[in-house]
């Protein structure tokens, strides 16, 4: 129970830091609180003492791997917000990026796991 308090905390702190960046003249920085690796630390953890060190990598290569959506994400918001509001700027860029999460899904799944 105590881990799983923790967690939220950290997912809170995070939120809080990105609404107080988001304020000041540096608003920009609030683009990189979302990347500091507090998941992918807590992930790789659990992933690390409880799988072998090559499951270890693997999710650490999947995890490489998914950067692609996000950035294709960054692309369609920076794309999108030329042409659309608010709203339809984010609802599509969120589509885009759940077509190329599905496209790596399906990928990994049919090339890198029959590797293993």
């Amino acid at each position: 129970m105590v881990a799983l308090f923790a967690k939220c905390s950290l997912g809170a702190l995070a939120v809080l830091l990105i609404a107080l960046l988001s304020k000041s003249k540096s608003f920009y920085i609030s683009g990189l609180v979302p990347l500091f690796p507090t998941f992918a630390l807590i992930a790789h953890y659990i992933v690390g003492s409880e799988r072998t060190m090559e499951e270890l990598r693997s999710t650490v290569l999947f995890g490489l791997y998914s950067l692609l959506p996000y950035a294709a994400y960054l692309v369609a918001v920076y794309y999108f917000s030329y042409r659309y509001n608010l709203m339809w700027t984010l609802t599509l860029a969120t589509l885009v990026w759940g077509a190329f999460a599905a496209v790596l899904l399906v990928g990994w799944t049919k090339w890198y796991a029959v590797a293993l």
